[in-house]
């Protein structure tokens, strides 16, 4: 079982690598995971990271998230 900040692994074909969320970088699709209570969810879009927040990564729509971790976008 993972630990409380380690998201569970991805689906086959999925990188497993999940960084902490301060390292996200810019100008990238990347997977997000979100930690409420004790469960992990993930955001099934991809995003990206921006000054102040996030925003999918297609709409460039902002998302009012706060992820915990992140890894790069690979569906």
């Amino acid at each position: 079982m993972p630990g409380r900040d380690a998201p569970e692994r991805p689906e086959a074909g999925v990188s497993a690598t999940w960084e902490r969320v301060a390292t996200a970088p810019f100008d990238r699709d990347l997977e997000l995971a979100v930690i409420e209570g004790n469960a992990i969810h993930q955001l099934v879009f991809p995003c990206r990271r921006i000054l102040g927040g996030w925003v999918k990564a297609g709409t460039v729509e902002r998302i009012l998230v706060q992820p915990t971790h992140w890894r790069a976008w690979g569906k």
